[in-house]
């Protein structure tokens, strides 16, 4: 029977429990958004709910009973300047659970934990879109540029090829020219033996 259980261990050590929990809660925090398990995300709403709950009054005190869950400091910064403040208005139900359906491999129940105040970041997708139109125009423009290119390439050998020939000209007629002195240089040698 499970009567009277207050939390769900998770099939874990109370260390293991204790760990995911708090980096859990800390990526909630980082990212205002998380992807997990169904049950894990039951559990670590509370942790997050009671978290928030706390930093809508910024003291030290609050601030060191955060810090014991949350090692980041740069988190705990947050939680306490940008997070709780925008909960100011609410008296609870920081954060909402949303199915996303259930896992290939082990068929676990997936839902996304993510804060009530969450807004998708369009302009940041806007501007992946940007970027990838702006490569493609590139991409268009590149093969054009590549034959350019290669015409360019091609005049340069054709050019190199009509200037070698007249060079293997050249080149022969100076080979010829010391053959020729030696064979003088043989026959003068020879006429005066």
């Amino acid at each position: 029977m499970n009567h009277r259980n207050g939390f769900n261990p998770l099939s874990r050590t109370t260390a293991h429990r204790r760990a995911m929990s708090r980096n859990m809660v800390t990526s909630l925090f980082r990212f205002e958004r998380i992807t997990t398990t169904r049950s894990k995300a039951l559990e670590v709403r509370k942790a997050a709910e009671k978290l928030v709950t706390r930093s809508k009054v910024d003291t030290v005190h609050n601030r060191r009973q955060a810090a014991k869950f949350i090692q980041d400091e740069k988190i705990l910064n947050k939680l306490f300047t940008e997070i709780g403040p925008r909960m100011k208005g609410r008296r609870g139900g920081y954060t909402r659970i949303l199915k996303l359906g259930f896992r290939q491999g082990d068929a676990a129940d997936v839902v996304i934990l993510e804060l009530v105040d969450y807004k998708l970041d369009t302009d940041a997708e806007e501007k992946k879109a940007d970027k990838k139109a702006k490569k493609a125009e590139k991409t268009a423009e590149a093969p054009a540029e590549k034959k350019s290119a290669e015409a360019s390439a091609e005049k340069k050998s054709a050019e190199k090829a009509k200037k070698a020939p007249a060079a293997k000209k050249a080149g022969t007629a100076k080979a010829k020219a010391p053959k020729a002195a030696k064979k003088a240089a043989d026959e003068g040698a020879e006429k005066k033996e």
